[in-house]
């Protein structure tokens, strides 16, 4: 029996966007290759599925060892290999024997992988995995480069409990976080990359040795132009100028001060008459320069009237775009479309949750004997990164799944509801010759009819 069964559609994904192979062309494995059990992808495999399955813990492999989805699903080996046990005597441990892995791998070694994980290569190894995940996606559906796609940069808070490696008090967020930076596509939700800082850096702190490499990418394998959509804590003349030299188009929200309030003034103000039913919107369009700005810049004073509320509101928008090229309106439409963008961040950090638990301690202990060596702790903030980064893969891998199951029935899908409906799937496993039948309940089997059929057409080696 087993409650996960949706584990091997997300593998099938895996395996027909070729994540497995890039892996292991990217990562680098410093274990010895004569003594291993599991191999780097597997091991990779195994955290990411978890994670994509509601185990945040990496303790959790240990109670999930047995499992027969995921022993199944994380395997190299093919057919029902993965469920044989070799025979042993009553009451001995077999051998270790890297052809026949008889579960999951155990927690410390999922622990001892990403601590293998942590040098600088293999993260930019994970970093390139994210953002392979969508392009191949991009390709095996769509088969050519977009016109334009919109990027959304943010800050978000991971929470994190005790004193993690360069985590702090955030006073904007009240508690104490990581702040790192993600990308996402503005119009599909899929990441394209995420940037660990500590927890009381600045939101546009690194911004532009984050920005501008993701969006180069994105223009060489997703569209032809990328636009750049970020919040009011980016714009400073380190980011815009840079985005304004390479011609890359941008909008953004503006903080308040004295200066803005003084320009506002004059045009906030009803016009003269009875006020109407419906609240409306007024657009002043301005030259803005801020004191660290080269040059003005156009701004748009977005003035609203609501209901019920007896002063207007307004906020400001910064943009290179020209008013022939996007008019105030437009403009305003396309920054309100940030929400969705928004709405999927925050699917990361709520149903994801990554847990970022990694602390410096140094080893005094092995197999019950003290050690009488001194044994150097690994970088636990970049031990947190790695975390961070499969959190990030399991999301585009489970998101490749949420987009062919809302394509396969026209119905728009939360990833948490499409967790509980198609991937937590409870399924009668049973053995027959060289195959393993999953049998599971009617009421899941149409959903998965046609989530299985569109993942028949995601074949990303027949598109390259």
């Amino acid at each position: 029996m087993t409650s996960d069964a949706g584990v091997l559609a997300l593998r099938e994904i895996f395996e027909r966007l070729g994540l497995s192979g890039f892996l292991t062309e990217r990562l680098v494995d410093e274990r010895d290759q004569k003594m291993l059990t599991y191999s780097l992808p597997e091991l990779v495999r195994t955290v990411v599925l978890l994670l994509a399955l509601g185990y945040r813990d990496l303790d959790d492999a240990d109670t999930l060892r047995e499992e027969v989805a995921f022993r199944l699903a994380v395997s190299d080996r093919k057919g029902i290999s993965p469920l044989t046990t070799p025979e042993r005597p009553e009451g001995v441990e077999p051998p270790r024997n890297p052809k026949e892995p008889e579960h999951l791998a155990s927690q410390p070694t999922l622990s001892r992988m990403t601590d293998m994980l942590s040098t600088k290569q293999n993260r930019d190894g994970l970093r390139g995995a994210i953002f392979e995940c969508t392009a191949r996606r991009f390709e095996a559906v769509r088969g050519y480069r977009q016109r334009g796609l919109t990027l959304d940069f943010d800050s978000l808070p991971v929470r994190v409990y005790g004193h993690q490696a360069e985590s702090a008090w955030n006073g904007h967020y009240n508690d104490r976080v990581y702040h790192p930076l993600v990308a996402t596509i503005g119009e599909t939700g899929d990441i394209l990359d995420v940037d660990l800082r500590r927890g009381n850096a600045h939101t546009a702190e690194g911004a532009l040795d984050f920005i501008l490499p993701v969006v180069e990418r994105a223009e060489q394998r997703l569209c032809k132009k990328a636009a750049v959509r970020i919040d009011a804590g980016f714009p400073d003349e380190k980011l815009l100028g840079p985005l304004e030299e390479r011609g890359t188009p941008y909008v953004s929200r503006v903080r308040n001060n004295s200066v803005l309030d003084k320009l506002a003034e004059p045009y906030m103000h009803r016009p003269v008459g009875r006020r109407p039913k419906e609240p409306r919107t007024w657009f002043h369009e301005l030259l803005y320069q801020a004191r660290d700005w080269s040059h003005p810049r156009r701004v748009v004073l977005v003035v609203l009237e609501r209901e019920e509320e007896l002063f207007l509101q307004r906020f400001w928008l910064i943009t290179n775009w020209s008013r022939q090229e996007m008019d105030a309106p437009a403009l305003l439409e396309e920054y309100r479309q940030r929400g969705k963008a928004e709405g999927h961040q925050g699917e990361l950090m709520s149903v994801l949750a990554p847990l970022l638990s990694s602390t410096e301690r140094p080893k005094s202990a092995y197999a019950g004997h003290r050690v009488t060596t001194e044994c150097p702790s690994v970088d636990a903030f970049a031990v947190n990164e790695v975390r961070l980064l499969l959190n990030a893969l399991a999301y585009n891998v489970m998101h490749t799944a949420r987009l062919l199951t809302e394509e396969a029935t026209g119905e728009g899908w939360g990833l948490a509801h499409f967790r509980e409906r198609l991937l937590k799937v409870a399924a009668r496993v049973l053995v027959h010759g060289r195959r393993a039948i999953f049998v599971i309940s009617s009421s899941s089997a149409g959903l998965w009819q046609a989530l299985w059929r569109q993942i028949a057409h995601l074949n990303w080696a027949a598109a390259g």
